[in-house]
């Protein structure tokens, strides 16, 4: 009752800023059912139900292997996906199906105990960090065990969590297993209250969830629609923040009167900030060929140098990666904590990042130690490093191909998960190749 009642005093407190995105961005306005009130609308199943839940569109994307080694080693079992945000929910049902995906209840007591009762989990494995004290008490008095895979625990989110582990402790003792994705985060779970016994190091899922063919038939079309030609350096800056698209704009500005073969492609991060992101790209002076405007399936004429192709779609970043010689990972000059940098860098782009990539800690520090990656401060850097990589190809290749040797090296993640879980669900499951 007592987090029924915080949560409740939170969001009334946020009401008037959660009424204002509802109503100019349309945020909050759907699953509100199953959100509230806990309605999966999910069809009764005679099978057991894995339920997995993924937050937005990196943890949909980042279950997309793991959910087709589970259906063939586990035929008998039936896997149901939830997700939090609009666009993860969209991209879920993209993938998995449908009749599959459903809105994760908030954590109040009644949403949380009507939507087990209609997914009845066999277990339920939640992506990286989303511990929830209502639902994971819910499913663990159930006798259901609960999970917690490419468990990551950010300095951040560990110092928050240690001044509250005298509420919050008693939920991380019920997790039943924490796949962790490197030492320093399985001692920190350990410390907030995971029995240690059930933490397991098993690498991170992103290494093997890294696309490495660029001649998929997804990413050829891209190219096809931005009308990128051979003769190009394509130079993609994607999952871009508030502030992050204007330097990249004045940095191609200047750079593409010097080398009139870059062209950029824009992939902003957040879908209420697509014509705002238009707006800039005209407001520097350059013309915005917009991803919405332009026909599936035909290809384009050869984009102009004072154009800028804008991605004003959501979930299709993957693919636009592959068009890159060149790729800035956004959400890194900012205060975001930093995006996944290992999809350009399993493709070979020379990949450069900002200085605030908490998020992905570890990731970083593989990659800058084998110098297959640069980070850069700001804009002067950014600039110099985009300028070398069209300067010097044969460098850039080479910091392209050190990237790939990276996310060769660490790849298994997924099978050591797997085996993991396999224990939880009462038999072994059959180990795959990496």
């Amino acid at each position: 009752m007592f987090l029924n009642a915080l949560y409740l005093t939170l969001v009334l407190a946020a009401s008037p800023v959660l009424f204002y995105r509802a109503v100019r961005h349309g945020k909050y306005r759907q699953g509100w059912r199953a959100k509230w009130l806990g309605a999966t609308s999910l069809p009764p199943s005679s099978r057991p139900r894995i339920w997995l839940h993924a937050v937005s569109v990196g943890e949909v994307n980042l279950l997309k292997g793991m959910v087709a080694q589970w259906e063939a080693q586990y035929p008998g079992h039936e896997l149901v996906v939830s997700t939090t945000t609009v666009t993860g929910f969209e991209l879920a049902r993209k993938h998995f199906g449908e009749a599959q995906v459903f809105y994760c209840p908030l954590d109040l007591t009644w949403a949380v105990r009507r939507a087990c009762r209609e997914v009845r989990p066999a277990i339920l494995v939640l992506a990286e960090l989303e511990v929830w004290p209502n639902l994971i008490a819910t499913v663990s008095k159930q006798g259901v065990p609960v999970a917690v895979i490419n468990g990551r625990l950010s300095e951040r989110s560990f110092r928050g969590y240690r001044k509250v582990r005298w509420v919050i402790g008693r939920t991380f003792r019920r997790l039943a297993l924490v796949a962790c994705q490197d030492a320093t985060y399985a001692q920190r779970f350990i410390e907030l209250g995971v029995t240690p016994s059930a933490v397991q190091i098993t690498g991170s899922l992103k290494f093997d969830d890294a696309p490495t063919d660029r001649q998929t038939p997804a990413a050829m079309a891209c190219a096809d629609l931005a009308g990128l030609r051979p003769w190009h350096r394509v130079w993609v800056a994607g999952s871009t923040q508030a502030g992050e698209e204007a330097i990249v704009l004045r940095v191609y500005q200047m750079l593409r009167q010097q080398h009139p073969e870059l062209r950029l492609v824009l992939v902003p991060r957040h879908q209420e900030r697509f014509d705002a992101c238009a707006g800039l790209v005209q407001a520097a002076g350059l013309q915005c060929v917009r991803r919405t405007k332009v026909q599936d399936g035909q290809a384009s004429p050869p984009l102009a140098a004072e154009c800028v192709f804008l991605v004003d779609t959501i979930g299709e970043l993957r693919d636009w990666w592959a068009t890159a010689q060149i790729a800035f990972v956004g959400g890194s000059l900012g205060s975001r904590g930093g995006q996944n940098m290992l999809e350009p860098a399993g493709y070979g782009a020379a990949v450069c990042f900002g200085p605030n990539t908490r998020n992905f800690r570890d990731i970083v520090t593989h990659l800058l130690q084998a110098e297959a990656a640069v980070e850069v401060t700001d804009e002067t850097a950014l600039a110099d490093f985009v300028r070398r990589c069209l300067i010097d190809i044969p460098s850039a290749e080479r910091l392209g191909m050190a990237a790939q040797r990276v996310v060769a090296a660490h790849r298994g993640a997924t099978n050591k998960t797997m085996h993991a879980l396999s224990g939880l669900l009462g038999r072994p499951a059959k180990r795959t190749a990496a």
